[in-house]
């Protein structure tokens, strides 16, 4: 059985991705650490490393729709074990890795309202792996997709809603408590936009 010329590409994308990407989390998780000293801009630190390590995965692949998501999870997990093993704030540092993560993804032309999602959702998944506070994950994650919107000039609200849906699948994913937790804490957040969240969790326009 004889194989296309573009199937061998797409192998031959895959592979290169898989090595590129093999070293991604440690590469983030090495950059944070190196930055964050118990001193200086958590949210900065991690939201310029986040950017430039999402654009620097999607690039050295070349092929966006393969490989646009995969990149943002993997820069924010390792973002968030970093975080965690600096001893930094988790909180802060998510804000900015989320936002950072979406600048990327705008950058290179993956779709920022899917990256936003796939962001949330890994922080909040990561967090609970590290012993965290899954619902101030969330919080964090949402906050930080709506700086990338102003950073972008894309719509806040469809970002923090994919946010806020990538939270909940994420915590629901972990177990019923979790998925409690994350409602709770988005529902009380006086930051985030109540308008999005009440009418997506509760039903309720007003």
């Amino acid at each position: 059985m004889s194989i296309s010329p573009n199937q061998s590409l797409d192998k031959l994308k895959k592979i290169i991705y898989g090595i590129y990407v093999a070293n991604l989390v440690d590469d983030v998780k090495n950059s944070l650490s190196s930055l964050i000293s118990g001193a200086g801009d958590v949210v900065s630190i991690a939201q310029s490393v986040a950017k430039d390590n999402v654009v620097k995965a999607i690039q050295g692949v070349g092929d966006v729709t393969a490989s646009g998501t995969q990149a943002v999870s993997d820069v924010v997990s390792g973002g968030v074990q970093a975080l965690s093993t600096a001893g930094a704030s988790i909180t802060a540092g998510i804000t900015g890795l989320v936002e950072g993560a979406v600048d990327g993804a705008k950058e290179v032309g993956v779709d920022t309202t899917e990256a936003a999602g796939e962001a949330a959702s890994t922080a909040v998944m990561t967090v609970s792996k590290v012993g965290g506070d899954v619902g101030e994950a969330a919080v964090a994650a949402v906050q930080g997709a709506i700086k990338a919107a102003g950073d972008i000039g894309a719509d806040s609200g469809a970002l923090a809603l994919s946010a806020v849906k990538g939270s909940i699948k994420a915590a629901d994913e972990i177990g019923s408590e979790a998925g409690s937790l994350v409602r709770k804490a988005l529902l009380n957040a006086a930051a985030l936009p109540h308008d999005i969240i009440d009418a997506l969790l509760t039903g309720k326009t007003e």
